[in-house]
C-alpha cells in the first residue's frame, strides 16, 4: 500500500469515529490505518481509564472485550489484570486477524455483538470505541454480562459524551454503583453544550507522525468514559474537569464533586494544597 493512501484513509477512519459512523475503506487500507493511528490511541485511553478502574475494584479473573477491534483495550487491561483470560468479540476478520497476532492465548469470537442473543458472562466487560456503532442499547447487555464491572470509553466529542451520559443515567438507575470518573452518583452537573471529557497522551512512531502530517513526537487522545461496577466502591472526593490554571503564586481547579461542578483556587498561603495542586492533571481525583 502507498503512503498516500495510508494517509488518506488514516484520515477518513479518524473522522468516522469522531462522527460515530462506519467508514468505507478496503479491509486492507482500513486495518493499516487503524494500525498505525486508532490502535495506539485506543491504547492510551484505555489505560488511562483501566488505572482508575484497578484501583477500586476487586482482582478480575475475566475479561470480555466487545467490538474488540485490534485489541487494544485488551492489551491495555492485561497491563492491570495479567492473570485474567481474555476474550474478544469481532466482527471484522481483518482486525480479528491482527488482534491474534498479540493476543495468542485469547479466545476469538468472530461475531457481531450486536446480533450475538447472549453474551457469555465476564468479571470486567470492556466496550472502547464500539457504542458509536452498536448504540447506547447494546450497553445494557453489555452490563447483564458483566459479574463486576463494566467500562465503557468513546471518543470525547459532545456526540461521545452525550452517549455515555445516556447510559450512565440508564444504568445508575437499573442498580449500577459508579467506580470512575464521576465522585458521586448524582445527575450529571454539566449543562450542554459543555461535555465532560479527559485526555491520554500517545507517543506517535514516526510512521504515524507522518501520516498525520504532525512534527511532535506525541498527541493526546481525548475520550469521555463511564465505569460501573455491581458493589459499591470508594470514591474520590472530586475529579478534575478541566487543565489546572497556573499563574503566578495561584492555581486554579475546576472540579466535579458529589455538591456538583466547584472552582477552586489554590495560593501559595494554602503551602500543602499548593504543593499537591502544582502536580495536579486533568482527570485526577479533586484537591
Amino acid at each position: 500500500m502507498g503512503f498516500s493512501t495510508l494517509q488518506r484513509a488514516a484520515i477518513a477512519l479518524s473522522d468516522a469515529y469522531r462522527e460515530g459512523r462506519l467508514v468505507r475503506l478496503s479491509a486492507e487500507e482500513r486495518t493499516a490505518a487503524y494500525l498505525v493511528t486508532r490502535m495506539p490511541a485506543t491504547y492510551a485511553a484505555a489505560q488511562a481509564v483501566l488505572r482508575e478502574v484497578s484501583a477500586r475494584i476487586a482482582p478480575v479473573a475475566s475479561i470480555l472485550d466487545a467490538g474488540a477491534g485490534t485489541g487494544a483495550a485488551s492489551l491495555a487491561a492485561r497491563d492491570y489484570f495479567p492473570d485474567a483470560s481474555i476474550t474478544l468479540v469481532e466482527r471484522d476478520p481483518s482486525f480479528a486477524a491482527a488482534a491474534r497476532q498479540w493476543l495468542p492465548d485469547a479466545t476469538l469470537l468472530a461475531n457481531d455483538i450486536a446480533r450475538m442473543e447472549m453474551l457469555p458472562s465476564h468479571d470486567l466487560v470492556i466496550a472502547a470505541y464500539s457504542l458509536g456503532e452498536f448504540g447506547a442499547e447494546i450497553a445494557v447487555r453489555l452490563w447483564q454480562a458483566a459479574r463486576i464491572a463494566l467500562v465503557l470509553i468513546e471518543p470525547g466529542t459532545p456526540r461521545g459524551f452525550q452517549l455515555i451520559r445516556k447510559i450512565r443515567t440508564a444504568l445508575l438507575a437499573a442498580g449500577a454503583h459508579m467506580v470512575a470518573p464521576c465522585p458521586a452518583e448524582i445527575p450529571c452537573p454539566l449543562a450542554d453544550p459543555d461535555w465532560c471529557h479527559f485526555a491520554a497522551r500517545v507517543e506517535r512512531s514516526s510512521l504515524h507522525r507522518r501520516v498525520k502530517g504532525g512534527e511532535l513526537g506525541h498527541e493526546d487522545e481525548k475520550f469521555s468514559y463511564i465505569a460501573l461496577a455491581r458493589q459499591p466502591v470508594e470514591l474520590p472526593s472530586a475529579r478534575i474537569i478541566r487543565h489546572p490554571q497556573h499563574r503566578p503564586g495561584l492555581i486554579e481547579i475546576e472540579n466535579c464533586t458529589p455538591a456538583g461542578l466547584r472552582s477552586e483556587r489554590i495560593t501559595k498561603r494554602d503551602r500543602d494544597r499548593f504543593r499537591a495542586a502544582r502536580k495536579a492533571s486533568w482527570g485526577d481525583a479533586g484537591i
